[in-house]
């Protein structure tokens, strides 16, 4: 995708699927970014709530408002450059607090199996287990959050090794949590002035980080532990924030040339900040709202994505619609408890007290994928066959294709090939569906015909960089005028030669 010079994770779904569908895909895309910060805001919440004592609301709302203040006005640099300091702050911090928790009186052996800290799981929830891990696992692929950065980079290289270091970072930067997580499991908390419930319930299992940092850790170290996982938080919301908005103003809202963009860019970054504090005031399940993130993107745009990108030559309209309905239908079905929708289809091995113990979802999504390319490959053949006018491509994406919008390989008309003096630049006047990212540097063994696309500077244009000369600009580089005679008049091809 880095290669192909795309800006957002919806432009490819735009680019074969059409605007419309395009803006359709928005949706689960949408709920994923705003379930995933209310996910991280109510763990903030829950965190300074048990550590200083103040009300998880009051914490959530100031959160949501600081994120929003810093990623409104600075755009995509104020979100790169902080998340760097907040990394640091996440590593240094957490790994200050781990031998503090391992050292106190309180604390038995960490050493398996005299602390069963990894549990066990009962036969028939496996299927559930498996249909959870593919949800995290394949649902966190599909996210603009993620691709923001990736299409980001100048170079596709960088892109893919972005996400290899990314993917080593991340189990790198668990490991203290999952330490904690021990420690946790290790402690004797009668022992301790935690004053709650023993054996520990669901509500205070969930809050066994915060619950270290406070009672295994000196008053100076625990508020160091609330800065890192604060630091976390910001890191997380603001790029997801930012992604939903910047995925509004270029995907739904289509007059991406216009100055007021970013406008219609700032007000999306308010309404999806306020939905997900909305979100995380209103449902107290940490661990719901992070699996509920992922569930409609695993769902419907995970297959869509693997289709647009690998077999696109396959699918088309009618089959992405067609998915897109059945998926929604087979996993709305299925019920959710954490939104109080109930289960209509009762999947095998259902029952009262646990629900479904089936992988629905992964089912839903298997569905899906088979319908874009079965639908897709059945309109084919009625179209072209045939046996079905025409007239009757309502997408036009079959047979009844518009000549105005026919994509073609070489230059065409808004797009010319100029001459720079580091060799051929192609410069592009016009976007086809959203497909060219000025921002895209090749190397020469990466470069397409010989070709690079010349990167732009305005002001403005940029929905990624509110203030213009970001690595995302959008507004397309304009040919250069022609030179003037001695007159002011342009000067004739004899003229130029002559020159």
């Amino acid at each position: 995708m880095r290669a192909e010079g795309y800006v957002t994770m919806l432009d490819p779904f735009q680019e074969l699927f059409g605007g419309r569908m395009g803006g359709l895909l928005f949706i689960p895309a949408l709920c994923g970014e705003v379930f995933w910060s209310a996910a991280i805001l109510a763990a903030l919440g829950a965190t300074v709530g048990v550590i200083i004592d103040i009300d998880t609301n009051t914490s959530i709302i100031a959160s949501a408002c600081i994120a929003l203040f810093y990623t409104l006005f600075g755009g995509l640099y104020s979100v790169a450059y902080t998340d760097v300091i907040q990394l640091f702050c996440i590593f240094i911090g957490l790994w200050l607090c781990i031998p503090f928790c391992m050292i106190n009186e309180s604390v038995g052996t960490l050493t398996y199996p005299t602390n069963d800290w990894v549990g066990s799981l009962e036969p028939k929830y496996i299927g559930q287990y498996i249909d959870f891990g593919l949800l995290l696992i394949l649902g966190g692929i599909p996210w603009q959050v993620y691709f923001q950065r990736v299409l980001s980079c100048k170079t596709a290289f960088k892109a893919q090794l972005l996400s290899y270091v990314a993917a080593f970072g991340c189990i790198i930067m668990a490991i203290p949590a999952m330490i904690m997580g021990a420690v946790a499991k290790a402690t004797r908390w009668n022992e301790t002035a935690f004053t709650g419930p023993l054996p520990l319930d669901k509500e205070h299992t969930s809050l066994v980080l915060p619950m270290v940092l406070q009672y295994l850790t000196p008053g100076f170290v625990s508020f160091v532990g609330l800065g890192a996982v604060s630091a976390a938080v910001m890191s997380s919301s603001d790029s997801s924030i930012l992604s939903a908005a910047s995925m509004f103003a270029r995907n739904v809202y289509k007059l991406i040339f216009r100055q007021n963009v970013i406008w219609v860019m700032r007000v999306a970054i308010l309404f999806v900040g306020a939905m997900a504090t909305a979100m995380a005031l209103t449902v107290k399940s940490i661990y719901g709202l992070w699996y509920l993130s992922s569930d409609l993107v695993f769902v419907i745009l995970f297959p869509q994505l693997v289709c647009v990108v690998y077999i696109k030559h396959h699918c088309n309209t009618y089959g992405s619609l067609g998915a897109y309905i059945i998926g929604l239908l087979l996993r709305g079905l299925g019920g959710e408890d954490i939104i109080g929708l109930p289960a209509v289809i009762r999947y095998p091995f259902y029952n009262e007290e646990d629900g479904q113990l089936f992988p629905f979802r992964t089912l839903a999504m298997l569905t899906s994928l088979a319908s874009i390319l079965s639908i897709s490959s059945l309109t084919r053949w009625l179209f072209e066959s045939g046996t079905v006018p025409a007239r009757f491509d309502v997408f036009h994406c079959v047979v009844n294709i518009p000549e105005d919008i026919m994509k073609v390989q070489e230059p065409h008309e808004g797009e010319m090939t100029v001459l720079n003096a580091g060799g051929l630049v192609k410069s592009y006047q016009t976007e086809m569906n959203g497909r060219v990212n000025p921002a895209l540097n090749l190397h020469p063994e990466e470069d397409v015909e010989g070709f690079q696309v010349k990167p732009s500077a305005a002001i403005g244009a940029d929905p990624l960089s509110p203030f213009g000369g970001g690595p995302l600009s959008t507004t397309a580089a304009q040919p250069p005028p022609p030179p003037l005679g001695d007159r002011g008049d342009a000067l004739s091809s004899e003229d130029t030669t002559k020159l």
